[in-house]
């Protein structure tokens, strides 16, 4: 669905842009959010061309750089990418599994002029982590690699998708996160789309082992206020309203793909019939004001009941598009996680079917 062009007046300017520079990974995580069909390393962007968007990014306005992947290590140009965004003004997160980074890497990195690391963990505990990522030693290489980063001064945020295998850790991994040295933790409940939603049968929590893990998460937080700030993002599948997904679509952020490709959102793509923009061919302020996918659930006239006049609409805005259509088959719709949803029902029905399921192997992305 496109809605007409709005006025580039009316439209505001982003203020963060996701560079996701490979989707190669040494990870093979049953939740992952990347999409299904990954791009190949023969169709990623060069430097000079990650240099141009980025250069294009500050001059539009965007503070802050997630430096993203698959692992953003795998990129042997990831110093020289950071050198640039500094130059140009840029706040730089690199979003790291750790797999692949060494100690020379993060001196190097500070000396480029990174801003900010986040370290994502798949468990407090070390089996149960490895088992989660696919990969042997993940656990003990990434404590090593949390120690090289506070050893060289980097504020350190640790990322924790939760699900039902540990999501009874989910206070041990904001205590983990704080003696890894980070001011902040997110528990972030997987989000059922891309890999994750084949997986969804061996992923699901139950509604009550989500209640408790965000009681035990919301107890820590009042406990440890000042001391690490803690970031809990709660699971669709057990809410009463929608999360504003994106802060609103093509609202605050840009999504760039390995090959060039501009989202609005990370798993836009899963949406048919939108039509991408590439950083090849046109300037990013150009993709931002002008492409089709940007402004084909912009603002709010694309809508429909409930969303129309509910007056949560420029609260929420409607949800998740990508949710709305994996759920229902059309991205306008009212996102189920919204108990106004004619197809809330459908979620709450899901959500109780597959935590009950028993499923307890993963498809792995190998």
């Amino acid at each position: 669905m496109n809605s007409p062009l709005p006025s580039t007046r009316s439209i505001g300017l982003p203020i963060g842009l996701l560079a996701e520079l490979t989707h190669r990974c040494p990870l093979a995580c049953p939740y992952c959010s990347n999409p299904v069909a990954l791009e190949g390393r023969d169709t990623e962007l060069s430097t000079d061309d990650w240099k141009r968007v980025f250069s294009e990014a500050a001059k539009l306005g965007i503070l802050q750089v997630h430096l993203s992947g698959g692992e953003p290590a795998a990129r042997r140009d990831l110093v020289d990418l950071v050198a640039h965004c500094a130059s140009v003004g840029l706040y730089t997160n690199l979003i790291t599994s750790g797999i692949g980074v060494t100690e020379e890497l993060i001196h190097q990195l500070f000396d480029a002029g990174l801003d900010h690391i986040q370290l994502s963990i798949q468990d407090a505990d070390a089996d149960s982590a490895d088992k989660i990522a696919g990969y042997k030693g993940a656990f003990k290489k990434k404590q090593l690699v949390a120690g090289w980063i506070k050893a060289n001064g980097f504020p350190l945020t640790v990322n924790a998708v939760m699900h039902r295998v540990n999501i009874t850790r989910s206070a041990a991994m904001v205590e983990l996160a704080m003696l890894l040295g980070a001011s902040r933790v997110e528990i972030a409940h997987t989000q059922y789309y891309g890999w994750a939603l084949p997986n969804r049968s061996a992923l699901m929590p139950s509604r009550a082992a989500t209640e408790k893990a965000v009681a035990d998460v919301d107890a820590l937080r009042k406990r440890h206020a000042g001391a690490i700030v803690i970031d809990l993002v709660i699971p669709d599948y057990h809410a009463t309203y929608p999360k504003a997904c994106m802060g609103g679509w093509a609202k605050q952020f840009i999504n760039v793909t390995p090959s060039g490709k501009v989202l609005p959102c990370h798993a836009s793509e899963t949406i048919p019939d939108l039509e991408f923009w590439n950083v090849k061919v046109h300037n990013l302020s150009d993709i931002w004001h002008r492409s089709p996918a940007f402004n084909a659930y912009r603002g709010t006239a694309w809508m429909a009941e409930p969303c129309r006049s509910c007056d949560r609409r420029d609260v929420d805005f409607g949800g998740c598009r990508c949710q709305a259509f994996a759920l229902t088959g059309d991205a306008s719709a009212t996102d189920p996680a919204c108990f106004k949803s004619p197809h809330h029902v459908l979620m709450k029905d899901i959500a109780a079917a597959e935590s009950s399921d028993g499923a307890d192997t993963y498809i792995y992305r190998r």
